[in-house]
């Protein structure tokens, strides 16, 4: 049988409803579905339980994603995590703003219609001057929207040489998470 017990942090409280954990803690709270064959998951005193009478290898990977998972949800509800991008353009001067839960991009390559692309999650979005910070509770969340923003930007018919004009990704949190 294989079994780990993750320590809640301080500040931090973790409640388990069928499938789903919600971890909440003083930065928001992040509820995410964690299920696979044999694996259970559970709250038991102060500590998250994730186990499984199964020994084959698919479960044992499962249970380390699952451990970080965990991990990464008591890290983004404690400390949170942050994204920083940059705003590149070598043509056409363009503008990054924020409107209601989308980000906004006009005159990409000297385009008349806006790029636009949604706000995932409760991530928070800041644009100062030539840098955008993304931060949030939830790793994906933050993650997802900043890939969506640096996609946005991205021509495939320009050689990348030349045509360096987009929003990049140039911080991500540490790998590990916590």
């Amino acid at each position: 049988m294989n079994r780990t017990e993750l320590e809640i942090p301080d500040d931090v409280s973790a409640e388990m409803d069928h499938l789903d954990l919600t971890v909440e803690g003083p930065n928001g709270s992040v509820t995410r579905r964690l299920w696979y064959p044999d694996v259970s998951v559970s709250v038991a005193d102060d500590h998250v339980v994730i186990e499984s009478e199964a020994d084959d290898a698919n479960t044992r990977a499962t249970l380390g994603t699952f451990e970080s998972h965990v991990q990464n949800m008591f890290h983004g509800v404690t400390e949170g995590w942050e994204y920083k991008m940059e705003i590149f353009y070598a043509h056409f001067p363009m503008q990054v703003g924020v409107e209601g839960d989308e980000v906004v991009i006009e005159n990409f390559l000297g385009e008349r219609a806006p790029r636009k692309v949604q706000i995932r999650g409760d991530t928070e979005v800041q644009v100062d001057g030539e840098e955008i910070t993304l931060s949030g509770s939830d790793k994906e969340a933050v993650g997802q929207t900043a890939a969506d923003i640096e996609q946005l930007t991205r021509v495939p018919d320009k050689d990348t040489r030349v045509f360096q004009d987009g929003v990049y990704i140039t911080q991500k949190p540490q790998a590990g998470g916590a």
